[in-house]
């Protein structure tokens, strides 16, 4: 169809007033090339669901695309579960509400029991829910830390993980049989949940932490999202003294008006909470992203506060874990630290490496921990088996005043564990994009002529994820090996426009840890100088 035809015929059925007037100004102006791009596909159902930025077209997220979503995961549900029902929630980003009820409406008519969350609140809620409430899915309207423009389409099955292959495939294709949605069938008798499921959730996080001490100080940040009261309330039922939180950042916005990206990880988007952590001498520091399912940690040092890498709280969650004799298999993604298989092993625990992603990390057989380096943390898979933020950030609280109470800190556990299994230094080259194609060229580079050597150190292997590796299923990435035992994998973000390079470099610590440290770090620096220059990216 020709894209002014098909932008005509979205405007029909398109139930959004704004959306409708988006098109018809870009058709009045003629803007062909705009709304050639906007109906050049469809944003794609895979394993993240949907996500994209909001707009008019089936390139962007709109009310037109999430009726469609709906209504294929119902038609899903339908072919595949006995008296389906399905747990919707939604974040404070916007019209994050609107597609909630968009879905639940749609669900209900279609014949599958719609449940949704009374307001906007963390996605581990959500995922929570679902097994909770005995549902047969979820869906969680988020972006999580994408940029503010953003939103998303989030699915779970009944085992409270995200889908993976085939379900995704499965959905897809039923998505792509949906006809007009202005003929979907719509039916506002869904249900409306009290207040007391995120009450059960909470009981449930706060039993995770041990008893123990309590006193601590700590600096907190929701980063504009959802995660605020209930990480308060939260720590209130643990025991720990309320948390200092960050006026700025305190309530929940969309447009998200302190930060570039609403991402801890991004430089800047800590420089509030830090300051925070200084005026308070805060014993450590906390984030969550917006939707609250990835936890931050910052620690006090001699010279200020500064954030722990992601591998780095993984490290010391699995720790706390280990040593409590917690039994079962301790996971984490292939771009994460190989330290927590030395840990594992350590304790005569099993370590599995998935995919990454956390929807793999979900479906471990006997999950007990898991982890991904990009701040995603899951201690208590029976509460629900995906990353979750207020969980992790309890149990780090409580690691946190435990170690105080000996009069040590994060930081001293971190060197007990470089000790015992080497220096692990870890280091990303992030290179976001606006055209595709550099990504493309970048992992085509790496599989056609690969670097023979990076800062001075021969390249011994080179593995291409998409021939499967060590068992996992198939994905797009390159793992380079290089001796010594540092290693590289470099794959396209899933969520974002991004190109990303996870390096690692293991030092023995033999006489300084000091040294080892430097030593690491140092050849993680120089790899990423190097393979940046190779890949024509810095």
């Amino acid at each position: 169809m020709d894209p002014i035809d098909a932008a005509r015929d979205w405007i029909s059925q398109d139930p959004d007033p704004q959306t409708r007037d988006e098109l018809t100004a870009l058709i009045d102006a003629g803007d062909h090339g705009e709304i050639a791009a906007r109906f050049a596909g469809r944003l794609q159902f895979g394993t993240a669901g949907l996500r994209g930025e909001l707009g008019a077209g089936p390139m962007r997220m709109n009310r037109v695309t999430v009726a469609r979503a709906a209504a294929g995961l119902a038609r899903h549900l339908l072919a595949t579960a006995e008296a389906p029902s399905v747990v919707v929630g939604y974040d404070a980003r916007t019209n994050s509400d609107v597609f909630a009820r968009d879905t639940a409406e749609i669900m209900q008519a279609a014949g599958v029991r719609a449940h949704l969350l009374p307001e906007h609140l963390p996605t581990p809620v959500l995922a929570f829910a679902i097994g909770h409430l005995g549902a047969s899915a979820g869906v969680m309207v988020t972006a999580s830390h994408n940029p503010p423009r953003d939103n998303g389409y989030k699915v779970y099955l009944a085992d409270t993980s995200q889908i993976v292959p085939p379900a995704d495939a499965e959905i897809a294709a039923a998505i792509d049989a949906v006809g007009r949605v202005d003929e979907l069938p719509r039916d506002d008798g869904y249900s409306v949940l009290g207040d007391d499921v995120a009450q059960a959730y909470l009981d449930a996080v706060a039993a995770l932490v041990p008893d123990g001490p309590r006193d601590l100080v700590v600096a907190y940040t929701p980063m504009h999202g959802v995660g605020g009261r209930l990480l308060a309330d939260a720590a209130e039922r643990a025991g720990f003294p309320a948390p200092h939180t960050v006026a700025e950042q305190l309530q929940p916005d969309p447009a998200f008006p302190t930060v570039a990206f609403p991402n801890p990880e991004e430089p800047g988007a800590m420089d509030l909470a830090l300051a925070l952590a200084t005026s308070v001498d805060a014993d450590i520091v906390v984030a969550n992203d917006p939707d609250a399912d990835r936890c931050a940690v910052g620690v006090r040092t001699p010279d200020g506060h500064r954030m722990l890498t992601g591998d780095q709280v993984g490290a010391l969650l699995a720790e706390s874990l280990l040593t409590r004799g917690i039994e079962g298999t301790y996971a984490c993604s292939i771009v994460s630290s190989d330290l927590l298989g030395r840990q594992a092993a350590a304790h005569g625990q099993p370590w599995r490496q998935t995919l990454t992603g956390f929807k793999w990390i979900g479906k471990v057989e006997g999950l007990v921990f898991g982890y991904e380096e990009a701040l995603g943390y899951c201690v208590a898979p029976h509460v629900a088996r995906d990353k979750d933020g207020i969980s992790a950030s309890l149990l780090i609280m409580s690691l946190a005043a435990s170690l105080k109470a000996q009069g040590r800190t994060l930081l001293d556990l971190l060197g007990d564990i470089y000790r015992r299994h080497g220096w692990h230094a870890t280091g990303q080259l992030a290179v976001r994009v606006d055209d595709l194609a550099i990504i493309a060229a970048a992992m085509d580079r790496l599989r056609t002529d690969p670097p023979t050597t990076l800062a001075g150190v021969a390249v011994s292997s080179v593995d291409d994820l998409a021939a499967g590796y060590q068992g996992l299923p198939p994905t797009d990435g390159i793992r380079l090996g290089l001796a010594g035992g540092s290693r590289i994998i470099c794959r396209p973000s899933g969520t974002e426009p991004k190109l990303k390079c996870y390096v690692e470099a293991v030092v023995a610590v033999e006489n300084s840890a000091d040294d080892a440290r430097d030593a690491a770090a140092a050849t993680v620096e120089a790899i990423i100088a190097d393979l940046g220059s190779y890949l024509r990216l810095a």
